[in-house]
């Protein structure tokens, strides 16, 4: 017996090691008597049977030969060949994920995990089950791929890269879906049990980070935000890595176009997109070029023929990878924009119809935009009622998120737009929500002083 399966026998409970062996043998048909003949006594075979004996490595190989059964069988691992068809079938999964195809992938990681769940192979069900909480994403189960996550992460057993690439799935799935707080709570315990584990200095360490820094930004921690991110760059340039550097520049230049500062944020994000173009992560390529897209949009003027190729090119890569459909969404949204600032109105409202029945409700903040986006095209037709009616529509899905940094700016925008269109009270509500969402709270002076 080599020494991983001597390793193995010394871990394996007595009372299911035996109720394995005497499955094996009824199955033969055999009884007590007839396997143990010249082996060993059937006191002994009983014993072992009923789990109150540990068999030696020599007894069980000379059981398993009797009983015409791998060791490892017996011992409830997957042999060598077993791994190796596993490992295959998780690659294809892993393979029809980033190639668009998630629905294939979670029917052959749904089988994947039934196997897996009587036979340990090597850390090959944590693949699994952090492979299927992608594939829940990308078909609209976020509620479903979060308790996944959240269940390798309570799992004391899960190991420590496993737990990083969870936190970062699970952080930015929070953030996305407007839970900052939750974002920053289960990012920042991640992080806390990564440098206690020792594995700071690794690409998905780094993106963790960045993650969480993406968090606060959201939610208004500006400074602390941009210092987490400037530690991420520091640690991701010693690192030397493409995909390291290219997370840490790509977060910074998102946090400087969120300052209004799109020409300093611009640079940052190209140079994230040549570093990550060297890779083979597709999904996070097409994100990075629909954020090069709408920053461009952002400078002054305009840079509308570059953002329509990123935009273009990214759509195209989101339907050969593992996009989620708010990745989708936002492409969509950009194309959106371009088509608006070009004076295409029609197409614009397309473009918005498809953001829509992309999202199916799930994400607020990309609909509010693009139902913002659709009442602009309406005004600037003259259509005052049926802008007036977008932008209604638009304040009931931001009314459905808390506070963070990207609804507030939605609410101010909002309330110029609904203002423009003779919606004054609505206007004064949106102003006040804007203040609301970026932190700011009514402040009353109560102090009583004493009376002599």
């Amino acid at each position: 017996m080599d020494s991983r399966l001597a390793a193995v026998l010394a871990q394996t409970d007595r009372v299911e090691l035996g109720g394995r062996l005497r499955a094996a043998r009824q199955a033969r048909g055999l009884t007590q008597g007839e396997v143990a003949d010249d082996l060993m006594s059937v006191a002994y075979l009983s014993r072992i049977e009923s789990g109150h004996r540990q068999p030696t490595a020599l007894a069980l190989e000379t059981l398993a030969v009797r009983l015409d059964v791998t060791v490892e069988s017996l011992l409830g691992v997957a042999d060598r060949r077993e791994i190796h068809e596993m490992r295959l079938a998780l690659d294809y999964a892993e393979l029809s994920l980033e190639s668009g195809q998630p629905e294939e992938a979670e029917k052959h990681l749904s089988k994947a995990l039934d196997a897996l769940a009587s036979k340990e192979m090597e850390g090959m069900r944590e693949r699994a089950r952090l492979l299927h909480a992608r594939a829940l994403e990308a078909t609209k189960r976020e509620d479903d791929a979060v308790l996944e996550l959240e269940s390798l992460l309570e799992d004391t057993t899960t190991n420590g890269m496993t737990r990083i690439k969870a936190g970062i799935a699970l952080s930015r799935i929070f953030r996305e879906t407007g839970d900052l707080g939750r974002a920053i709570e289960c990012g920042e315990r991640v992080i806390a049990q990564v440098e206690d584990a020792g594995l700071a200095a690794c690409d998905e360490a780094v993106q963790l980070a960045v993650t969480v820094a993406a968090a606060h930004f959201e939610r208004g921690d500006t400074g602390h935000a941009v210092r987490l991110c400037r530690k991420a760059i520091a640690r991701a340039e010693a690192l030397g890595s493409p995909r390291a550097r290219a997370s840490a520049y790509w977060n910074a230049s998102v946090m400087q176009g969120r300052r209004g500062d799109a020409a300093a944020a611009v640079p940052l994000a190209e140079r994230a997109l040549a570093l990550m173009s060297e890779g083979q992560d597709a999904r996070n390529l097409a994100r990075l070029r629909t954020e090069v897209g709408r920053l461009q949009l952002e400078l002054d003027p305009p840079a509308l023929a570059d953002a329509r190729h990123n935009f273009e090119q990214a759509a195209s890569d989101m339907k050969w990878s593992s996009a989620s459909p708010i990745d989708v969404a936002y492409t969509l949204l950009g194309l959106a924009r371009v088509a608006f600032i070009a004076g295409d109105h029609d197409e614009s409202r397309e473009l918005v119809a498809q953001v829509h029945a992309t999202t199916e409700g799930h994400a607020p903040i990309v609909e509010a935009e693009a139902l913002t986006l659709e009442g602009r095209t309406y005004a600037a037709e003259g259509a005052t009622e049926r802008a007036a009616a977008s932008y209604q529509d638009a304040v009931l899905r931001l009314s459905a998120i808390g506070s963070d940094q990207e609804a507030a700016q939605l609410w101010f925008d909002l309330a110029d737009l609904l203002n423009g269109v003779g919606m004054h009270e609505a206007a004064l509500d949106a102003y006040r929500r804007a203040a609301v969402s970026s932190g700011l709270r009514a402040r009353v002076a109560t102090t009583t002083y004493a009376r002599s």
